[in-house]
């Protein structure tokens, strides 16, 4: 069968230096089309990418299963030999995915004929899909990727990938066929963006085409086989009324941060890894007039403002020559002198903290940024920490002064044990005493107990004390009922 995606005659029978690298445990298929056995390798736990399951005991599979899982997992690399073998890899850019499948379909069908190893159609199906994913995708972890209730994709080697739906890590059945299959999907994601990960350079960040965060580490440093880190990104923005109804905050709090923002406090989301900081932050934007510039500074282009007038700024890590590196402190330079209403820094986490607290404390008044730290009062002292790492040589005091002038409002979130997402906290920053930063907490969750399934029992409440801007709210229009502050025993 004539096809522009197959290679020609000449290109299939090129010298066989350029064929790929024939596969422990896979039988190759020589020249005059006989099958030269190799060692067999040991069996994986399932040859597809199958939706994830909770870690959980599974009935023993018989040992007829269990040979004919091993055996379609050996077609199913001879099939992928025969494709990178037939396939015209820079003609199937320009293919449409329904072209590309037919002709993966066709490749496969001559393939299994010739090996005479019949399929059920799942099977085939299933097949056809995992090729199309090698060819065109990211091969094992592309169903993982379309699946919308995954959140992050965790691998540890090639035999165990994790997802994190709603909070939690679970064991999903999808492999790959050994660390070198794993190596290659990694090596596409990167060199697509103009990165490299080898030993010499065994890390790596990127960002995968539907903006995902990308984040893999190679052998030697990887010691049991690579490893790899994907935060997806989420195409649908939470808004506030969202979140309040996923219990994530309160309608009081929400009524609180709208004035917060709308009056242009400084503030600073603090929290641990996956604990919400980017959803909250978006969610404060929200509440941002649209007539405002506001320029948005990330490591990883996350943030998904609904104003008009946005200007987005992502940092850039060297070439392969250790050259062109643009690094967040270089945005924020950059972006006050281009007259911005607002600064809005992803995260934190360096000597741009310098840059941003003169921001806050200049003119730019209603940036916002988030932080790492498990607490308000550890937010404070992780600025400190990074003003001392930046290697300015200011007194504590001043220090502390400076970081008290600057910041407002400290939002703080968690992930609990059960996986659901709280914003734990909303604390003032009101000012100094002596060279102690003082600060008030205005709202907090208070947890009360855990059901037998593990879900945390809790509710928000104020903390009876009486906002520190209150006046400020007022004077912008925010009249906000003394109440919402109550103890929620006291209302």
């Amino acid at each position: 069968m004539f096809s522009r995606y197959r290679k020609t005659d000449q290109a299939r029978t090129a010298p066989a230096t350029s064929r790929a690298a024939p596969t422990p445990g896979v039988a190759e298929v020589t020249s005059d089309g006989l099958r030269r056995a190799e060692a067999p390798v040991k069996p994986k736990p399932s040859f597809h990418a199958a939706p994830s399951k909770p870690i959980q005991a599974k009935p023993p599979a018989n040992d007829k299963d269990k040979r004919r899982r091993h055996r379609i997992l050996e077609v199913k690399s001879e099939l992928h030999t025969k494709l990178l073998e037939n396939l015209n890899l820079a003609a199937i850019d320009d293919a449409s995915e329904a072209e590309l499948r037919a002709e993966i379909s066709a490749i496969a069908a001559e393939a299994l004929s010739e090996i005479n190893f019949a399929l059920t159609s799942e099977e085939r199906l299933q097949l056809n899909n995992d090729l199309f994913f090698e060819v065109r995708g990211l091969g094992p972890l592309e169903p993982l990727l379309k699946d919308d209730s995954v959140n992050d994709i965790l691998v540890n080697g090639p035999n165990r990938v994790f997802v994190e739906r709603n909070g939690k890590l679970e064991l999903t059945e999808v492999t790959f066929k050994d660390e070198r299959h794993l190596l290659r999907i990694i090596d596409k994601i990167v060199s697509a963006v103009g990165r490299r990960v080898d030993e010499s350079n065994p890390s790596v960040d990127a960002r995968l085409a539907d903006g995902s965060r990308f984040n893999a580490m190679v052998p030697p440093v990887a010691v049991d086989g690579s490893l790899v880190s994907i935060r997806k990104f989420k195409k649908e923005k939470l808004g506030v009324n969202d979140l309040v109804d996923f219990g994530a905050f309160s309608e009081e709090m929400a009524m609180y941060i709208e004035a917060a923002v709308a009056t242009r406090l400084n503030i600073i989301v603090s929290g641990g890894t996956g604990s919400g900081k980017t959803t909250t932050l978006n969610a404060l934007s929200s509440f941002i007039a649209h007539d405002e510039r506001i320029l948005t500074i990330e490591d990883t282009a996350e943030l998904q403002l609904q104003q008009a007038h946005v200007g987005r700024m992502e940092s850039r890590p060297p070439n392969v020559e250790g050259k062109g590196a643009v690094t967040q402190r270089d945005c924020l330079r950059n972006a006050l002198r281009m007259r911005p209403d607002r600064i809005i820094v992803g995260e934190t986490r360096g000597e741009e903290v310098i840059d941003m607290l003169q921001a806050m404390n200049t003119g730019h008044d209603g940036s916002m940024t988030t932080i790492h730290a498990n607490s308000a009062r550890d937010a404070v002292s992780r600025l400190e920490n990074m003003v001392a790492m930046a290697g300015i040589e200011m007194p504590l005091k001043a220090v502390r002064s400076q970081v008290a002038s600057a910041v407002n409002l400290i939002v703080q979130v968690s992930r609990l044990q059960d996986g659901s997402r709280r914003m734990m906290s909303i604390t003032e920053v009101t000012g100094m005493e002596g060279e102690i930063i003082t600060m008030q907490e205005v709202f907090r969750f208070e947890r009360t107990g855990l059901e037998p399934d593990g879900t945390i029992i809790g509710h928000f409440t104020g903390c009876g004390l009486r906002s520190h801007y209150a006046e400020r709210f007022r004077r912008w229009g925010y009249d906000i009922p003394s109440s919402i502050y109550d103890h929620v025993e006291d209302r």
